[in-house]
């Protein structure tokens, strides 16, 4: 076999490949074999046929079809493997001559990861801000124990801000009641703000038995966008307690005996939430500098799935509702154009971001142990609500393995990046990033213990997602770095 590469631009390439007959001929036996089973000859026992009866039978061209068909996914791997190439996505394949007992030649178009120049991470330095605990941090989480633990007692008064209510709610449109928009006994605290725009100010004054309509416009079903004529009755209604803050306060809502313990073990709490907060910011600002001094060139096809992957997700959480899309963008002040701008920009950036990573990873030897797969696998499955075992069959099913590893190679890569630069608080104080988030840098070969496929893993496009409560920098990347070229629906194991 014989290829040659030309370039068509930075990150696409068109194979052209030649193959003598003499190669194909385990294609042949093997096609031949296979209609010698199926095809009935008088005077011949079933898959003894010989190979000129059945091109007589079934006619040459069938024969050459069968063959094409099945030698072409083979050849084309084999040409990327020898002009190593790293394909994104499905190739475009053209037959351009079949000359029977002398060749098979075919063009084949593809996407590539591109070559990239990954800069000198030890030359980057970034400024975060400092991380300073103030009484009002402590207060603010003493306030929601207090909340946590309140109590809750009837009361025969008017609802004011703060209470727990029972309601019913009956809406409807230009007089139409809505099926769809109707609940009994739904538990509401006045001023949360999680049920509908508008019913604060319609409760609040309220006694138990009394009812009031007021107006809100649908942000889903059949009649989104539309104004509705929503009308609420109160059921009940309960007065919220705080807690006094006291040392028997302190022992019910904490392990400890005294609210000076509690405070002290809530400060270094909030600490530990602010340096994970610093530690995000220095991650978005190594990697928004290692950006800007990088070349990336974006694979139109990959950039092209991330877009549609993201707008996909839109829709999708619209119930695929025109009028609710509608209604969100107005809600949102923007237009459909708009949004299609700035979710063509975010996926192209979202795809350097991925590149860049990938090649870092390379650079750098970044490897995947089995203990870091499986971890990511178990965290995953926790994120989507579903067990380890189901979310690895799932993956497994929809091809996804290879993601799950390319997903903690490029966080890897980031982190390893994020320690290695210049990290410098606002006060001036250079800033142990390894040592605060209590990782190393990666070596400079793989372990033993790597078991990621290099190949596999740059095959797959790429799919990260969130960090944990104690996060480190590996895992809060994916943040920064959404799926770039798989159907929502796909990469997440949903049930449906």
């Amino acid at each position: 076999m014989k290829s040659t590469v030309e370039h068509v631009n930075p990150t696409r390439v068109k194979l052209n490949v030649e193959v003598p007959f003499d190669e194909l001929k385990p294609h042949f036996d093997k096609a031949y074999k296979t209609l010698a089973g199926q095809v009935r000859v008088p005077g011949f026992r079933p898959g003894k046929v010989p190979a000129k009866i059945i091109d007589a039978r079934v006619g040459r061209g069938t024969i050459l079809s069968e063959v094409v068909n099945e030698a072409i996914p083979q050849m084309y791997g084999q040409a990327v493997n020898e002009n190593a190439l790293t394909p994104l996505g499905q190739p475009e394949i053209e037959v351009t001559e079949i000359e029977d007992g002398q060749t098979l030649a075919f063009t084949a178009e593809v996407d590539i990861r591109p070559e990239i120049t990954v800069p000198d991470v030890s030359s980057i330095s970034v400024v975060v801000d400092d991380v300073v605990v103030e009484d009002a941090d402590v207060d603010t989480e003493i306030e929601a124990l207090r909340d946590r633990f309140a109590t809750v007692t009837p009361v025969e008064r008017a609802a004011v801000d703060g209470d727990l209510i029972s309601v019913d709610l009956r809406a409807s449109v230009n007089g139409e009641a809505l099926d769809d928009a109707t609940a009994d006994d739904l538990s509401y605290r006045i001023g949360s703000g999680d049920l509908v725009d508008g019913i604060d100010e319609a409760v609040t004054g309220l006694s138990a038995g009394e009812s009031a309509t007021f107006t809100t416009k649908l942000v889903a079903g059949e009649h989104a966008g539309n104004d509705a004529d929503v009308t609420v009755t109160v059921n009940s209604v309960k007065e919220r307690e705080l807690p006094a803050v006291d040392d028997e306060f302190a022992a019910e809502a904490s392990q400890f005996d005294t609210v000076e313990e509690m405070r002290a073990d809530l400060v270094e709490r909030v600490r530990r939430t602010k340096n994970q907060a610093q530690g995000a910011q220095a991650r978005d600002k190594v990697l928004e500098a290692l950006l800007a001094a990088t070349e990336v060139p974006v694979p139109e096809a990959v950039a092209k799935a991330e877009f549609d992957s993201r707008e996909h997700d839109v829709i999708h959480a619209l119930g695929h509702d025109e009028a609710a899309l509608a209604a969100w963008l107005e809600e949102e002040g923007k237009t459909k154009d708009e949004l299609d701008t700035e979710l063509k920009a975010a996926s192209e950036q979202s795809v350097k971001t991925q590149l860049l990573l990938d090649a870092m990873a390379e650079a750098s030897g970044v490897g995947v142990s089995q203990e870091e797969f499986t971890e990511r696998i178990i965290f995953n499955a926790q994120r989507f609500g579903v067990a380890p075992d189901e979310y690895f069959k799932r993956i497994q099913e929809q091809n996804q393995l290879g993601a799950v590893f390319a997903e903690v190679r490029r966080a890897k890569a980031l982190a390893d990046a994020v320690s290695r630069a210049t990290v410098t608080d606002a006060s001036g104080n250079v800033l142990d990033v390894a040592a605060l988030f209590g990782f190393e840098p990666v070596a400079d070969e793989a372990t033993d213990t790597d078991v990621v496929d290099t190949d596999a893993v740059d095959s797959q496009a790429p799919e990260l997602d969130d960090s944990d409560e104690n996060v480190e920098i590996i895992d809060a990347v994916s943040e920064t770095v959404p799926a770039a070229d798989q159907d929502s629906d796909e990469a997440r194991p949903a049930s449906s």
